[in-house]
C-alpha cells in the first residue's frame, strides 16, 4: 500500500446505514485520527446540513465535527453563488438544508415568479406530481436545471429506497435539457474536497459503497478507489460495471488495516 495523504469516505452506507454506525466504523474512525490521517466526509446527502450530519455522527462516537463535511448542497451553494448569482432557483428536496444553502433565493411554495435555476435535491414525499410538474414548467421557460446528485437508490434499514436521480433523468428527457451535477460523481465535487484538504489526487483514497459514483468516479480523477461491500453495494452491480476498483474491502471496519499494509 503507498503511502496515503489523505481519505476521502462517503457516509452514508459507509460509516452508517439510517444514521445507525456500521459495526466497527466508529473505532476504524478512531485509529484514522490516531494515524492523523487528513480526511473529509463527503457525502450526497440531502436531508441534513452539514452541522446536523456532524451532531448525528459524533453522538454515534464518531469523532467528527461539521468542518470535516462537504456536502452536496453546500457544493451547490457555492457553485451557484459563482455562476448564478442572485438568482431564483425552485428547490425540490426532501428535507431542510436551508442552512447549507446559505446566499441562495429560494422560491417560495406560492411564488410565480418564474425561476431562473431549478435545483434538485434527494427524493422523498416532497417528489409528488405536482411538484415535479412545476419544476417542468420552469424548465420550458428556459430554467437552467442544477442537480445536487444523480444517485438512484440508498439504502436504509428498511431496504433500498429509490432517490431523485430516477426523476431527474425524466425532466431532462421531458425537457429536452441536461442537469449539471454537483455532488459525486462530478469532477467539480472531487476537485472541492481535495483543495479542502491541500491533497493530491494520487495519494489521495476515496471510500465509498457506490462503485460508480463514489470510486469509478474518484479514479477517473486521479484518487485510489475503495469500494466497499455494504450499504447500497450489490454483487450483480459491481460485476457489471463500468471499471475495476483499486481496492475491495467487506466494510469500511478493514480500512486501517489496508493502511497499515506494507508499500508493494
Amino acid at each position: 500500500m503507498q503511502r496515503v495523504g489523505a481519505v476521502l469516505i462517503d457516509i452514508d452506507g459507509v460509516l452508517t446505514v439510517s444514521w445507525k454506525p456500521l459495526p466497527g466504523a466508529v473505532e476504524a474512525m478512531v485509529r484514522l485520527r490516531e494515524r492523523g490521517v487528513p480526511l473529509a466526509l463527503v457525502t450526497n446527502t440531502t436531508a441534513r446540513t452539514r452541522e446536523s450530519v456532524a451532531a448525528a455522527l459524533s453522538g454515534a462516537g464518531f469523532p467528527v465535527t461539521a468542518g470535516d463535511i462537504l456536502t452536496a448542497p453546500a457544493a451547490t451553494a457555492a457553485h451557484l453563488a459563482r455562476h448564478f448569482p442572485g438568482a431564483r432557483c425552485l428547490l425540490l428536496n426532501s428535507g431542510d438544508i436551508a442552512g447549507d444553502l446559505e446566499g441562495v433565493t429560494l422560491l417560495g411554495q406560492e411564488d410565480d415568479a418564474p425561476a431562473e435555476v431549478v435545483v434538485v435535491g434527494g427524493a422523498g414525499p416532497e417528489f409528488g406530481y405536482a411538484e415535479l410538474n412545476r419544476a417542468f414548467a420552469h424548465l420550458q421557460r428556459g430554467a437552467r436545471l442544477v442537480a445536487m446528485h444523480r444517485n438512484l437508490y440508498w439504502r436504509t434499514d428498511a431496504g433500498l429506497q429509490l432517490d431523485s436521480g430516477a426523476f431527474l433523468t425524466g425532466l431532462e428527457q421531458a425537457a429536452g435539457t441536461e442537469a449539471e451535477v454537483l455532488g459525486k460523481p462530478s469532477a467539480a465535487f472531487f476537485a472541492t474536497a481535495l483543495a479542502r484538504l491541500g491533497a493530491d489526487p494520487a495519494g489521495t483514497l476515496m471510500v465509498g459503497d457506490d462503485i460508480e459514483s463514489d470510486v469509478l468516479a474518484a479514479q477517473r480523477q486521479g484518487l485510489t478507489g475503495v469500494l466497499v461491500r455494504t450499504g447500497k453495494y450489490r454483487p450483480e452491480t459491481h460485476r457489471d460495471a463500468s471499471g475495476t476498483p483499486d481496492h475491495v474491502l467487506d466494510s469500511f471496519a478493514d480500512l486501517p488495516g489496508l493502511l497499515e499494509r506494507p508499500d508493494d
